[in-house]
């Protein structure tokens, strides 16, 4: 059965992304068709217009998408962009899966930390860039699924949860290991990569049984199936609904597995989830600095 809120014609399953400064699509393997003009782009803002579409879908009173009257091109000639570049806001799920708690010697887990919260102004795209804050403190990739809410949801049960996700990308928590909070050690601008499209979750049997790899220069630090997660995608959004009204938009990081690690200028880091897809984003430390040329840093 699918999500109230969606709203489709003959094919319901979809993967959606923007691109070319901000165009709708459909992406059907190595093509793209543009909707754009089939929702109201005009009034998308920053947000973009995925966010619109999606919060015009949740109560089914949305445009229909048809991608059959829509202009399609090959993938390899559009350059994709964040699908959502501005979402209302990002949650974070720490220490969400026990090998990640083992390595990282926590003595907790998400069950006794709960949830936090990162700076939507975090959020890069595909192929964009990771830029390094610091020259001599570790950055840390962590590669992890990501939910994306549809509906407006307080206080919903795990058992009703999935009905109010719209779908699912791959997304990349990175991590400054310094003393801050996890807020802002996972807030600076570009540290929240996102993409290359949203999956429905109708496409997606069940999101707590799929594969999840993610690779830097060229090798595979972590490689997990989201089944071993502590809290699944179902708990997620129960619980988080329980502290915050999650809205139209939203988007929830799961968690990373073990295999952390730092990142250096010049990388290429890749997530891949399975029935997502791939994103994969390059890292520059060109502009990184000493950590104690921070602003507010107390010398002495």
């Amino acid at each position: 059965m699918l999500p109230r809120f969606f709203h489709t014609t003959k094919e319901a399953m979809m993967r959606l992304a923007l691109f070319d400064k901000g165009r709708l699509g459909v992406v059907d393997g190595d093509t793209i068709t543009d909707v754009t003009d089939q929702v109201a782009r005009s009034s998308a803002g920053p947000a973009g217009a995925l966010q619109r579409y999606i919060e015009t879908v949740s109560d089914t009173a949305g445009p229909v998408l048809d991608p059959a009257s829509g202009r399609r091109v090959s993938l390899a000639d559009v350059s994709l962009e964040a699908p959502l570049p501005r979402p209302g806001k990002i949650i974070g799920a720490p220490v969400n899966y026990l090998d990640h708690k083992a390595e990282m010697d926590y003595p907790t887990s998400i069950a006794d930390l709960g949830v936090f919260l990162k700076a939507n102004s975090s959020v890069i795209g595909p192929d964009q860039d990771i830029v390094l804050p610091y020259s001599d403190v570790r950055t840390d990739q962590e590669g992890e699924l990501a939910v994306v809410i549809g509906r407006t949801a307080s206080q919903v049960s795990a058992d009703e949860a999935l009905d109010y996700v719209f779908g699912y990308t791959c997304l990349l928590d990175i991590t400054v290991r310094s003393g801050e909070d996890r807020s802002t050690r996972k807030s600076f601008d570009t540290f929240t990569p996102i993409g290359p499209w949203i999956v429905t979750a109708d496409e997606i049997e069940d999101p707590d049984q799929l594969d999840l790899r993610c690779d830097v220069a060229g090798e595979t630090r972590q490689s997990t199936n989201t089944e071993y997660l502590i809290f699944g995608v179902r708990e997620l959004v129960a619980y988080a609904s329980s502290v915050m009204t999650l809205y139209p938009g939203d988007v929830i990081a799961t968690g990373t597995p073990a295999g952390v690690g730092p990142l250096s200028d010049g990388d290429r880091v890749v997530v891949e989830i399975e029935k997502i897809g791939r994103l994969e984003v390059g890292v520059d430390g060109s502009r990184a600095t000493p950590y104690e040329s921070r602003p507010g840093h107390r010398r002495g």
